[in-house]
């Protein structure tokens, strides 16, 4: 049978990682395929960079778009990134073009999703992602074809390893944020340009894809609550292993009353907890279903072997002929289900306060509780201070509505024996 002759479009960390495994696993991926596997042309943002990579019968292509009305290519890889640009404007025009999609972009899948599947099917050809969400970690097929038989209740994880791996290493050495970023800047682990990473976006655009996957609506990367790891301080980490708990960024996607609740945030997660011990750069999802309980899965979720091995699994299935719908039922048949708003959330929260060490403090503070009605289940406070200076006191409440909770930090932080902001954590129960 004539190989399938792949369009890659980008040559970074996934690029070059894609080539490398079709050409070190050519003959059992042939044989899981049914028929070879091939890059047939490449496009990449500059030429003569040194790659060392088996290159020597690939065509090269300037333009990426290209690749998709050149009729000798098959497929199209896409790994560029990007929400919009020539990812983008490939994608769709590949699509228009009646080729398949490979992509490993989780910021288009989650601002575009929808509408690229609409496209896909229109033209009657599949688009694949599971590149785009945990790297190795095989959690698109799991929710859409391993536990399709599940009614999914929730779906949360670790989606980004740099935060993971800051978290750890801040758990692990008692030293701050800034310092294990610097250090995580060092050893590659963050980018230069850490935001998208530690402001909890690339989580966010991730948990996006996964929502609409694991409850067959629409993509809402608009709806997700979305908050990242730089306020999170070592006394913090501190204070939650006093408490039993192990401090994490969580993604969380889960069917509420009132919609469905979609949340990046710390959450302090007992220290019981298997998820709790996913440490460093690894990630790790669980999805909860109606008939099969709960399930795990764990390992790397980025880097260009990892990556490759996804997008590699999307190839074969392309080759095969086996591609369900990107979000496992038809793009007509989504659900309409509202996303719930994050005020409505109910919780447990860890309070951290720093105030002047004078009498009645802790008074105002609970009087201003009492009047939203939050109960507290237990208050820290550590050594007096000496003279003047101000000291931590942590509160951990019973559960309360996010508003109230709001309202409450707000009227606090407002309080002239308040020196510094509130520090708020969510206490996340798995």
């Amino acid at each position: 049978m004539r190989a399938l002759q792949v369009g890659l479009a980008g040559l970074g960390t996934v690029g070059g990682g894609v080539v490398r495994l079709l050409a070190a696993h050519a003959d059992v991926i042939a044989e899981r395929a049914g028929r070879a596997i091939r890059v047939a042309a490449v496009a990449a943002r500059d030429r003569a960079k040194q790659r060392d990579l088996p290159l020597n019968d690939v065509r090269w292509v300037d333009d990426a778009r290209a690749l998709a009305t050149d009729t000798s290519i098959d497929v199209v890889v896409e790994v560029i990134g990007g929400a919009d640009g020539v990812a983008r404007e490939l994608t769709e025009a590949a699509l228009k073009a009646k080729k398949p999609v490979v992509t490993a972009n989780k910021a288009m899948l989650a601002l575009h999703g929808t509408a690229l599947a609409r496209a896909a099917e229109a033209a009657g050809v599949p688009i694949a992602c599971e590149a785009a969400v945990a790297g190795g970690i095989p959690i698109v097929k799991a929710l859409r074809e391993g536990l399709a038989a599940n009614r999914i209740e929730r779906v949360f994880g670790i989606l980004n390893g740099t935060c993971n791996y800051i978290l750890t290493q801040m758990q692990e050495s008692g030293r701050g944020f800034a310092e294990v970023l610097a250090e995580a800047q060092k050893l590659g682990y963050a980018e230069a340009d850490p935001s998208f990473d530690v402001d909890g976006i690339d989580a966010a655009h991730k948990l996006a894809v996964l929502a609409g996957i694991a409850f067959n609506r629409p993509v809402d990367f608009g709806a997700v609550h979305i908050e990242g790891i730089r306020a999170v301080d070592a006394i913090d980490i501190d204070y939650a292993r006093e408490l039993g708990y192990r401090i994490k960024l969580l993604a969380i996607a889960r069917r509420t009353r009132d919609g469905i609740e979609q949340r990046v945030h710390p959450c302090m997660v007992d220290a019981e907890q298997a998820i709790a011990h996913v440490d460093g750069v690894f990630n790790a999802v669980v999805a909860e279903g109606d008939f099969v309980d709960r399930t795990m899965y764990v390992g790397r979720g980025a880097g260009a072997g990892p990556t490759a091995s996804a997008v590699v699994a999307d190839l074969i299935d392309v080759a095969r002929g086996k591609v369900p719908p990107l979000y496992g039922v038809a793009a007509a048949h989504l659900a309409d289900i509202p996303a719930a708003p994050m005020e409505r959330h109910v919780g447990e929260y860890y309070v951290r306060l720093t105030v002047a060490d004078r009498p009645g403090v802790i008074a105002d503070v609970s009087a201003v509780l009492r009047d939203e009605r939050i109960s507290i289940e237990s208050l820290l406070q550590r050594a007096r201070a000496v003279s003047d200076e101000a000291v931590p006191v942590v509160m951990v409440t019973h559960e309360t509505e996010e508003a109230a909770m709001r309202r409450a930090l707000a009227k606090i932080g407002a309080l002239a024996s308040v020196t510094a902001p509130p520090c708020m954590i969510r206490i996340e129960q798995l």
